[in-house]
């Protein structure tokens, strides 16, 4: 199994990362929502974090919270149809 799918059942705000994810990909998003949601999702890929990712449990708090954060500032956004790819995608996994 890759790390990147090993890596994805174990964050619990899995489905909420592909969501925007797909939410970014796709061109009825405005410009806005999409940087927004883009700034979050790098945050949470890059290495550089207020708390390490390598800590237990609080490693991925801080990225729980930029993505929470930028999800509720864009929610009306990522539509039903964005959460059912991420849905499949997780499913495939």
């Amino acid at each position: 199994m890759s790390l990147l799918k090993r890596v994805a059942k174990r964050i619990p705000f899995a489905e909420d990362l592909l969501a925007a994810y797909f939410c970014t990909r796709d061109p009825a998003t405005p410009r806005r929502v999409r940087l927004t949601l883009l700034a979050a999702l790098g945050y949470f890929v890059l290495p550089v974090d207020a708390i390490p990712d390598i800590m237990p449990i609080l490693g991925f708090s801080d990225d729980a919270a930029v993505m929470a954060a930028a999800i509720a500032a864009v929610a009306g956004s990522i539509t039903p149809k964005h959460r059912q790819k991420a849905q499949e995608t997780l499913a495939g996994l």
